[in-house]
């Protein structure tokens, strides 16, 4: 009897070394396989989509041949559930990593970034074309007008802001999924900052504007107007001294902007003559809205313009102006520069270009 118990016990602790040797082999071999490199030779880009858990997660991986095998990352999560908070996005995976750092790249919330650029002196229509035609935003406004955008983008149901101007020109970073509408949310916080900014810190008592939006206005002239940086604070300074004056503006730019498609490259004398809300050769005031996207430099011109008592000036077909006192002056300088020295790449205004 004892030496069939003895024979029984040496049977259980054999079977039990077996065990232990085998669960052992099994730890090490499945360490080994969270340990060893990814299938993929090249990086590759992932989207993890936003709702899916993780098991979905590998099961992707595994059927897209990045993970050999699925089981030993859904027994290390199983093991430790806090690692398998994954965050929906585009993510690089770089090759040579192994399950761990699969984990920790889809985990970080790093995704990929993207950018846009919205150049200073833009239409609000050119800066919602080049967002709406970027593969990488979700386009949510196709089928808005200009007061469905701003009402979402303002989060007010009954506003008739014009979005002219209300958005600051500036280059984004997104990830895949942003939509067209929470882009253009962040443009106009942006502006809505950097107006108020400024107009905190303006000397309101030596300007002619009633309100923040009427300074808003002016940059967007001094943008449009502005062909070397440098000038922006003379010329803000011109046009605030002839408001000052109750003189009218007489900016082309304004003009061209209220011809609206019908501005064919060349403004003309008829042009001049026509009245719309935005010739200031005909209204006594600035016109009702902006005309461009004004970048931060506009704005600190218009709240802070240079006045040397300049009430004209004149391009000098390179970008730069002659500024003058008196209309005599103007005159000859007018003569001087677009008739008699006219260049052939004559340039009276800034020149933007489509942004990558």
């Amino acid at each position: 009897m004892l030496v069939a118990y003895k024979r029984w016990l040496i049977a259980v602790v054999v079977l039990m070394l077996i065990l232990a040797v085998a669960a052992l082999v099994g730890v090490q071999y499945w360490k080994r396989l969270l340990l060893a490199p990814l299938l993929h030779q090249d990086d590759v880009v992932y989207e993890l989509k936003s709702g899916l858990g993780a098991n979905q997660v590998l099961g992707q991986l595994h059927e897209q041949q990045i993970l050999q095998d699925s089981w030993p990352l859904k027994v290390w999560l199983k093991l430790y559930p806090q690692n398998a908070l994954l965050k929906a996005g585009e993510y690089n995976l770089p090759a040579g990593i192994n399950s761990y750092e699969l984990i920790e790249i889809l985990a970080s919330g790093q995704s990929i970034q993207y950018q846009i650029t919205l150049p200073e002196g833009w239409t609000f229509q050119q800066a919602l074309d080049q967002i709406q035609q970027h593969p990488k935003l979700s386009i949510k406004t196709a089928d808005l007008t200009d007061q469905q955008i701003m009402q979402k983008v303002t989060g007010v149901a009954e506003t008739n802001l014009h979005p002219e101007g209300m958005f600051f020109p500036d280059t984004y970073q997104f990830h895949k999924g942003v939509t067209d509408l929470q882009l253009l949310k962040r443009a106009y916080q942006k502006l809505q900052s950097v107006m108020a900014e400024e107009w905190g810190k303006a000397d309101k008592s030596k300007l002619p504007y009633q309100s923040a939006y009427e300074a808003l206005i002016m940059a967007s002239i001094v943008e449009k107007e502005t062909g070397a940086p440098e000038e922006r604070g003379r010329i803000a300074g011109v046009f605030v001294t002839r408001l000052q004056k109750q003189m009218r503006l007489q900016t082309d730019p304004t003009v061209i902007y209220g011809l609206g498609d019908a501005y064919q490259g060349n403004i003309t004398r008829k042009h001049l003559k026509q009245m719309t809300p935005y010739n200031t050769y005909r209204i006594p005031a600035l016109p009702p809205t902006p005309i461009a996207l004004p970048g931060r430099e506009a704005i600190h011109a218009a709240l802070n313009p240079e006045q040397d008592g300049s009430l004209y000036f004149v391009a000098r077909g390179d970008g730069s102006h002659e500024f003058n006192r008196t209309l005599a002056a103007h005159n000859r300088a007018v003569r001087e520069f677009q008739i008699y020295k006219r260049k052939k790449n004559y340039q009276s205004a800034p020149q933007t270009t489509q942004a990558q």
